[in-house]
């Protein structure tokens, strides 16, 4: 129960997004959970996926769901937090996270510090409750798209910022 897969709806609408992005891209999952989101990415033909997870029964799904598709990729078994620090300097197209949803804080102190791991033009993308607002700045990164589809929003976040501010409900149930 505590590992708490995006829909696929959701998931669909995030790739639709992506589309113009994914190829060969370097993707972070953070908070990978069962690993559905960079599994997709990879499927969609990002050139690298890491995943960043340390709850052992989610690196148990995520694993198991590696082996069932034969996908090769690093996994990281660490805390975000931890992997964030450690990896200053490495560069990501995307960066995608998803904190339980009872960790809000997280998303400040990771969304923050995920500017010093974006390539430039990347794009960070945060999962969140709907009714969970973020703010529209964090650090570098600025908001230049959301996404609201049912109890779900897609918080999309550039350096420098762009258009920040853009609204797209998406689909409403």
């Amino acid at each position: 129960m505590d590992t708490r897969p995006t829909s696929d709806r959701l998931r669909e609408t995030l790739f639709n997004v992506l589309a113009v992005r994914i190829k060969g891209a370097r993707f972070l999952d953070l908070y990978a959970g069962s690993g559905a989101v960079g599994l997709e990415a990879l499927s969609r033909g990002a050139a690298e996926v890491v995943f960043v997870e340390r709850a052992q029964p989610a690196l148990k799904a995520l694993r198991m769901n590696m082996d069932r598709l034969g996908v090769r990729a690093r996994v990281q078994p660490v805390g975000v937090a931890s992997f964030v620090r450690k990896s200053e300097g490495t560069r990501f197209d995307l960066i995608f996270l998803d904190p339980p949803y009872d960790a809000a804080e997280e998303y400040e102190t990771v969304l923050t510090a995920a500017s010093g791991l974006l390539a430039p033009d990347g794009l960070v993308i945060a999962e969140h409750r709907r009714k969970d607002k973020l703010a529209e700045r964090y650090g570098r990164l600025a908001r230049t798209r959301l996404l609201e589809q049912g109890d779900a929003a897609l918080s999309f976040f550039e350096a420098g910022g762009g258009r920040a501010g853009t609204r797209d409900r998406g689909n409403r149930d």
